[in-house]
């Protein structure tokens, strides 16, 4: 009677009495990950790790580095919109103080 682990739960913790890991069928050929032989030492063949567990800091470095740039964009967005709305009410004082003016000259 043969019993088998799992990842997890191995049988056995002892990596030179672990069956060697073959390569994943969803692995695209020629991928960064090699594919495992059984002739690799036994402590190679046991690393847990793949192609999309290498490349998931990667990832996150660049989803976050988008979201800062989205931010950064939103922010400048905000600030030119708030200097347009100073200048705009800037304009309309002086565009008052303009029309005050010439009714001041017209009445006199």
């Amino acid at each position: 009677m043969t019993i088998s682990g799992t990842i997890d739960r191995p049988y056995t913790h002892d990596p030179k009495k672990q069956a060697p890991m073959t390569s994943s069928l969803r692995e695209p050929t020629g991928s960064a990950a090699p594919a495992v032989s059984s002739s690799t030492d036994a402590d190679d063949s046991r690393q847990n790790r793949t192609r999309e567990m290498q490349l998931i800091p990667e990832a996150m470095a660049r989803v976050h580095m988008a979201d800062r740039l989205r931010e950064a964009d939103a922010e400048r967005r905000a600030v030119r919109l708030v200097a347009a709305r100073r200048m705009q009410r800037r304009a309309e004082r002086v565009s008052m103080r303009a029309r005050r003016a010439l009714a001041m000259a017209v009445m006199q």
